[in-house]
């Protein structure tokens, strides 16, 4: 059986050669991440010109900014990575990752494809960034070998990885996938099958504000210095260029479902979706990306953008630079005050590791727990109060008021 043959090899030992389904952007840069460790990776994609291109953008993936990548770079990528469309040879791997589009049903119907190809012992692994792994796995043979294993944009720069433990996942497939992050030089967090998991279910309101500032008449600018002066590695809006929009709607709908009082699609970003503003991916989104721009490059300046948040504004408001950070850090912080409400087990050390590693939280901080401690509950209570009239998503959870009322910190219990 898969759970016996799990614990009879070392987990160290188990993951050896890795198989990526979908060889896109994330895809790539995950495969990347493999080939810098010396590991083997078996790539595949349902299209031929993604498979085609893909050695040479994991290969700039390994390559300092600013340069193509070298003959020898081309080499060693060529010497790790096998490029293959035969599902027989993905099913030959101790890892398959798949990393295709944030949709349930083409995930599940690719697994139902692979599955009959996979050896006894080897893991089914899904880098979805919100999709329940219990819905992903609902059509399995055997549930035990799948989980959840969410790399972070951009690959390179974000050492966490998000292991996620579905209802039927066996330990035995845990402890071979967090060896594995461990062996590629990433942190593995191991946490439980919830919406939007823990990363993104910090990162999405943190987004959602953003877009709320831009409607009550914020600039594009304004809104990523207020995020980068406070030290985050890249503001919201880039982020999301980055990440992609159209990811940020399919991950986001997990979210809208699961908290639909407090966590709303913006119109703002469905136009931008439709206007096939994605991002860099499409050549624009909030900023441009002219050919040739190198990936460590942010974006140019966008004039276009600015006519499009106009379509949807409300009347301009009046908002200081402090308010304007303040915002859109305070939506993650409660956020993260409802995760400790819900789940009693997870500790504050989870929470800020999650947004150091993963979301680029300034460390020096501590973490964004750690901040609201530096400032005081009271102090966080007072900057809450400013906020109430803008609904539910700033409505204060009973967690702070009962800190607020004992006097507590979030780190209190913590040595």
């Amino acid at each position: 059986m898969f759970g016996t043959e799990m614990v009879e090899e070392s987990p160290q030992d188990t993951v050896r050669q890795v198989a990526i389904v979908g060889a896109g952007m994330m895809g790539a840069a995950i495969a990347a991440a493999n080939v810098r460790r010396g590991v083997p990776v078996v790539l595949a994609d349902a299209d031929p010109h993604v498979l085609n291109t893909a050695v040479e953008r994991i290969a700039r993936e390994l390559t300092e900014s600013g340069r193509g990548p070298s003959p020898e770079t081309l080499e060693a990528v060529c010497g790790l990575v096998t490029c293959t469309a035969e599902d027989a040879r993905v099913g030959q791997c101790d890892l398959v990752l798949e990393s295709i589009v944030e949709s349930e049903l083409a995930k599940q119907q690719l697994y139902a494809r692979l599955e009959p190809h996979l050896g006894p012992a080897t893991l089914l692994a899904s880098n979805t960034s919100t999709i329940p792994i219990r819905r992903l796995a609902a059509k399995l043979a055997d549930g035990r070998r799948f989980l959840g294993l969410h790399f972070f944009h951009p690959v390179r720069g974000r050492p966490l990885v998000e292991v996620v433990r579905g209802p039927q996942t066996g330990e035995p497939a845990i402890a071979a996938a967090t060896a594995y992050v461990r062996s590629i030089g990433k942190i593995p967090i191991v946490v439980d099958d919830r919406p939007g998991f823990l990363v993104n279910r910090l990162l999405f309101p943190y987004l959602a504000e953003a877009f709320e500032l831009l409607l009550d008449g914020v600039s594009v600018a304004e809104v990523e210095r207020a995020a980068t002066e406070f030290g985050m590695a890249m503001g919201p809006l880039r982020l999301m260029d980055e990440i992609g929009l159209d990811t940020v709607v399919l991950g986001g709908r997990v979210l809208w479902e699961a908290f639909p009082e407090r966590i709303n699609p913006s119109a703002l970003l469905i136009a931008m979706y439709k206007a096939g503003r994605l991002g860099r991916k499409s050549g624009g989104g909030f900023f441009a990306y002219p050919a040739g721009l190198a990936l460590e490059e942010p974006g140019r300046r966008d004039p276009a953008v600015d006519d499009l948040i106009a379509a949807w504004a409300r009347p301009p408001q009046r908002i200081p630079a402090e308010d304007i950070s303040t915002r859109i850090l305070l939506s993650m912080l409660l956020e993260a005050t409802r995760i400790l409400e819900e789940q009693p087990c997870c500790e504050p050390k989870a929470i800020d590791t999650a947004v150091v590693l993963g979301l680029g939280f300034p460390a020096t901080r501590g973490g964004l727990l750690r901040w609201a401690d530096s400032l005081g509950i009271g102090r966080i209570m007072q900057m809450l109060d400013r906020y109430q009239h803008l609904g539910p998503r700033f409505a204060v959870p009973q967690l702070v008021r009962d800190m607020t009322a004992q006097g507590h910190s979030f780190y209190r219990d913590s040595a």
